[in-house]
């Protein structure tokens, strides 16, 4: 059964939520959502 998780906000801590979560699980599914244009690329 696969795992989705979804991040609200684009900014660094989105980022680096985003990258931990991959670390500790590769098999789940991350999906970023950001209003904005931009998103942060530093995590």
């Amino acid at each position: 059964m696969s795992r989705n998780l979804v991040i609200v906000g684009g900014g660094a801590g989105g980022a680096s939520v985003a990258a931990e979560a991959r670390r500790r699980d590769p098999s789940l599914s991350v999906i970023m959502i950001e209003q904005g244009k931009y998103v942060s690329t530093a995590a």
